[in-house]
C-alpha cells in the first residue's frame, strides 16, 4: 500500500511561511534542498511523520492564487479551544470555532487559521475519526 509522506504548496517568503508554521503548529525544518529554480523545505514534527513541503521559486514576486481546486490542510489537535486561544495571543487571526453535528451527535469541532500566502489550514479537535 502507498504511504502518504507529504503535501506542498508553494509559498513567496520563506521566513515568513516558516514562522507561520512553527508558531502555529510546531512544525520545525527536517530538511532544505536548493536547486538553480527553486527551493524545498519540508517541514515537520515529532508527532507525525507527515511533512508539509514549501516550495520557493526564485524571483517569484506575485503571490499564487488558489484557485477553486484547492481545499486546505487539515490538523489535529488535543484540545481545540486552548490552540484557538493560543493562535489569537500569537496574532495569528484564527476564524470562529465551528460545532459540526451529525445525527445528534459532535462529529467535529474546528476552526480555520490562514498562512501567510491565503492557505487555509483546517484546525479540528482529536475526536471521533479526527485522530
Amino acid at each position: 500500500m502507498a504511504k502518504m509522506i507529504h503535501s506542498m504548496i508553494r509559498v513567496l517568503d520563506e521566513a515568513r511561511s516558516i514562522e507561520f508554521y512553527d508558531k502555529a503548529f510546531g512544525l520545525k525544518v527536517a530538511d532544505r534542498v536548493s536547486f538553480e529554480t527553486f527551493t524545498l523545505i519540508y517541514l515537520s514534527n515529532a508527532e507525525i511523520g507527515f511533512e508539509l513541503e514549501l516550495t520557493i521559486n526564485q524571483g517569484r514576486i506575485e503571490p499564487y492564487a488558489q484557485g477553486d481546486a484547492y481545499g486546505h490542510l487539515a490538523v489535529s489537535v488535543s484540545e481545540l479551544k486552548d490552540e484557538h486561544a493560543r493562535m489569537i495571543q500569537l496574532g495569528l487571526n484564527p476564524g470562529k470555532i465551528i460545532e459540526l453535528n451529525r445525527d445528534g451527535k459532535l462529529f467535529a469541532l474546528l476552526f480555520f487559521v490562514t498562512d501567510p500566502d491565503g492557505y487555509k489550514i483546517e484546525v479540528v479537535q482529536r475526536l471521533g475519526r479526527f485522530k
